[in-house]
C-alpha cells in the first residue's frame, strides 16, 4: 500500500469510529433511561401496596402508572430545556447532563421511606421525584435522538432509527428484566418488598456511570458542527461590519411560522406511536402478572424474550423505510396494528402454557414497537438542524406523554384483572386508528435529513 493510500485510510477508520461511536452513544442512551422507567413498571404492584395502598387493587395499580405519567408528563419541560441546549451548545454535554440526571434520580426511589414509616409523605416525595426525573428523560431524548441518525450514511438512517427508538427501548426493558430476574432469585416471596424492589431502583446508578464513560470520548455529529460553522462565520462578519448578529432561539423558531404546524402533525404520529407503546411493552409485566397469573421466574423469561423480539423487529421496520418510505411503512404498520393487537390481546388473556403465553406476549409487543421504529428519522427529518434536537425532542415526548397516559386510563376504566384484555383491546384499536390517519396526512420526508431550509437560523 503505498504512503497516500495509508493516510487515506487513517482518517477512514477514524470516521468510522466517530459514526459508530455516535450510533452506540444515541442508542444506549435511550436503553440506558428505559432501563430506569421500566424498573418501576417490573416493580408496579409492590410499588402501589407500598406507596399507593388502596382496598381496591386496580386503584393502587392505577395510582402507579398515573405517577408514571407524571414522569411522561414533564418531558416536554426538559425537551424544551435540554433540545435548545443541544441545537446552541452541542449534543454532547446535553447527552451528559440528562442521562447521569436520569440515573441519580432513579437511584434516589430506593432511599425513599414508604406509608408505613411517614404516612401521606410517602407519596407526595414519591410523586416529586418523580417529576424532577422526567426533566431529565425528555433532555436525554432531545440529544440521543439526533445525534445518531445525523452522523451515519443516508442509507442506514431507517435502521438506526428503529436501532435507537425500538431497540434502544428493548436494550432497556431487557437489562430490567435481567435486573428483575436477579433481584427477585436474591430477594424471593416477602423480601422483594422491603429490599428487592430498592435495590432495583439502586442499580439506576449504573446508567449515570456508563454514561460519563460513553458520552465523554464522543465527538460532535458533522451536521452540527457544520451548522455551528455557519453560524460562527456569519456572527464574525457581523462583528468586522460592526453589526449586530441576532440569532433567534431553537424554541422561539419552533413556534413560529411553518414549523408550528409541523409539531402540530407530529403528535398524531407519536401519540399512536407511543400509546401503543405503552399499552403493549409498557403494561405487558403488569399483564403477566395479574392477568396471567405468571410466576416471577416466568414472567422475567417471558419479558426478556419480548425484549430481544423489539430489537430485531424495531431493526427492520426502520430499515424498511428507506426502501418502501417512511409514509408506506406507517401505513402498513398501523393498518395491522388496527387488527393485529387487539386479537393478540384476547389471544394473550386466553393463553394456558407458558409456551403460548410467550408466544402471544413476544408478538405484542414487537407489534406495538414497530409503529414507532421509524418515528425517530421521520421527526429528524421534519426539521433543519438548528432546530432538530428541541423539535425532535418535543414531537416525540409531548405524544408519548400522552400516550404514557393510557395505561392509567385502561386501569382506572377496567374495574376488574379479567376486563384488563377487553379494555386493552379497545384502546389499541382506537389508538391505531389515530395513528393511520396520522400516516395518511404526513408529507413523505425520505430524504431530507441534509436538505438545507431557510429560516431555522434566524
Amino acid at each position: 500500500m503505498s504512503m497516500s493510500m495509508q493516510q487515506a485510510a487513517v482518517p477512514d477508520r477514524a470516521e468510522n469510529r466517530q459514526v459508530a461511536g455516535a450510533v452506540i452513544a444515541s442508542c444506549l442512551g435511550w436503553a440506558l433511561d428505559l432501563f430506569d422507567l421500566f424498573v418501576l413498571l417490573y416493580v408496579a404492584p409492590v410499588v402501589g401496596r407500598l406507596f399507593f395502598p388502596s382496598q381496591h387493587a386496580m386503584l393502587s395499580l392505577a395510582a402507579v402508572y398515573a405517577s408514571f405519567a407524571v414522569t411522561l408528563l414533564m418531558r416536554p419541560l426538559g425537551s424544551a430545556l435540554f433540545g435548545s441546549y443541544a441545537d446552541r451548545k452541542g449534543r454532547k454535554g446535553a447527552m451528559i447532563l440528562a442521562v447521569v440526571g436520569v440515573g441519580v434520580s432513579t437511584a434516589a426511589f430506593g432511599l425513599l421511606p414508604t406509608v408505613a414509616q411517614v404516612g401521606l409523605l410517602a407519596p407526595v416525595l414519591f410523586i416529586l421525584l418523580r417529576l424532577v426525573q422526567g426533566v431529565f428523560v425528555g433532555g436525554v431524548v432531545a440529544s440521543t435522538h439526533t445525534i445518531g441518525t445525523e452522523s451515519v450514511s443516508p442509507r442506514y438512517r431507517g435502521a438506526v432509527s428503529g436501532l435507537v427508538g425500538g431497540g434502544g427501548a428493548g436494550i432497556g426493558a431487557l437489562l430490567a428484566s435481567l435486573v428483575y430476574m436477579a433481584m427477585s432469585h436474591l430477594f424471593p416471596g416477602d423480601q422483594f418488598d422491603v429490599w428487592g424492589w430498592r435495590c432495583m431502583f439502586f442499580t439506576g446508578l449504573i446508567s449515570s456511570v456508563l454514561g460519563l464513560f460513553i458520552f465523554n470520548r464522543l465527538e460532535e455529529s458533522p451536521l452540527w458542527k457544520k451548522v455551528a460553522a455557519e453560524k460562527a462565520a456569519k456572527a464574525e462578519q457581523a462583528r468586522r461590519e460592526k453589526a449586530v448578529a441576532v440569532q433567534r432561539s431553537p424554541l422561539r423558531t419552533l413556534f413560529a411560522g411553518e414549523y408550528r404546524a409541523v409539531l402540530l402533525v407530529n403528535l398524531l404520529l407519536t401519540i399512536g406511536g407511543g400509546s401503543g407503546y405503552y399499552l403493549t411493552s409498557g403494561y405487558l409485566p403488569t399483564f403477566l402478572k395479574v392477568v396471567n397469573q405468571a410466576p416471577s421466574g416466568i414472567a422475567a423469561d417471558i419479558l426478556m424474550a419480548c425484549s430481544v423480539a423489539v430489537i430485531v423487529v424495531a431493526l427492520a421496520i426502520g430499515h424498511l423505510s428507506t426502501f418502501i418510505g417512511r409514509k408506506r411503512t406507517f401505513l402498513l404498520v398501523g393498518i395491522v396494528q388496527v387488527f393485529g393487537l387487539p386479537a393478540l390481546y384476547m389471544s394473550l388473556q386466553n393463553a394456558q402454557t407458558p409456551m403460548q403465553i410467550g408466544v402471544y406476549a413476544v408478538l405484542l409487543a414487537s407489534l406495538g414497537c414497530a409503529s414507532f421504529a421509524p418515528i425517530l428519522i421521520f421527526l429528524n427529518e421534519r426539521f433543519p438542524t438548528a432546530i432538530r434536537a428541541t423539535g425532535t425532542g418535543l414531537s416525540w415526548n409531548i405524544g408519548f406523554a400522552i400516550g404514557g397516559m393510557m395505561p392509567t386510563f385502561v386501569s382506572l376504566v377496567a374495574s376488574t384483572p379479567a376486563e384488563l384484555p377487553s379494555t386493552l383491546a379497545i384502546f389499541a384499536g382506537v389508538i391505531s386508528v389515530l395513528f393511520v390517519i396520522g400516516a395518511c396526512i404526513i408529507p413523505e420526508t425520505l430524504g431530507r435529513l441534509d436538505e438545507p431550509r431557510p429560516g431555522a437560523d434566524r
